[in-house]
């Protein structure tokens, strides 16, 4: 008797997945090719991703070849097209470099390259104080102090990553400026830095003694 019940239970099972299949069967087999042309579109995306990746490699180091050869007008041009064509990472720093090849030919164009990569606000926070940097650098012999102070003093502060350099920048133009109070200022703020490099002190040391004695109160 057992054994009819258990055909029976089975009938009525098959009937049931009969049913199910008969109205989600349509649905399962679209859930179905979702899934395999979801996994095949990704590795598709991550194959052409690679290649880009490979290729605005290969293009970036030809472009840093030119640069060696001083061929900067052309390492220009190739930093350009990566910069146009690359994924994310290779082209925020394709534009730095562009702009470097560009400042060694006409540091003014380096400068709006430089300042056009800071404004930029898709570009990562660290590249775009790096570009600051970079024109601060073209500039600190030519622009005047204030201008400088307006340029650098944000990236200039505690726990900046390029503070270091933006002090001694400021330092310099200050004394270039001679703006002998505004100089001590800066030469404070690099020496109180803990973690300000040895190198950088020593440079400190000698502007410290370019300044004219401190007035005894």
């Amino acid at each position: 008797m057992s054994e009819i019940f258990n055909e029976i239970d089975e009938e009525v099972r098959r009937e049931r997945l009969k049913k199910l299949w008969d109205k989600y069967s349509l649905l399962i087999i679209i859930v179905a090719v979702l899934i395999v042309a979801g996994v095949g579109g990704w590795r598709a995306y991550q194959y052409f991703e690679g290649k880009k990746a490979a290729e605005a490699g290969a293009a970036f180091t030809a472009a840093v070849e030119l640069a060696e050869q001083n061929k900067h007008a052309e390492a220009e041009a190739a930093f350009d097209k990566v910069a146009a064509t690359a994924p994310a990472g290779y082209r925020n720093l394709a534009r730095l470099r562009a702009a470097t090849e560009a400042a060694a030919v006409d540091p003014q164009k380096g400068v709006k390259l430089y300042d056009a990569i800071a404004a930029d606000r898709a570009v990562p926070a660290q590249d775009r104080d790096l570009a600051t940097l970079k024109a601060g650098q073209l500039l600190v012999d030519s622009a005047a102090y204030n201008d400088m102070v307006q340029r650098l003093e944000p990236i200039s502060g505690p726990g900046a990553i390029y503070r270091h350099t933006a002090r001694e920048l400021l330092a310099l133009s200050a004394w270039r400026a001679n703006n002998v109070a505004a100089t001590r200022q800066w030469i404070e703020q690099i020496n109180l830095d803990p973690e300000t490099p040895a190198s950088l002190r020593n440079r400190a040391e000698v502007l410290q003694a370019l300044l004219p004695p401190a007035a005894k109160s």
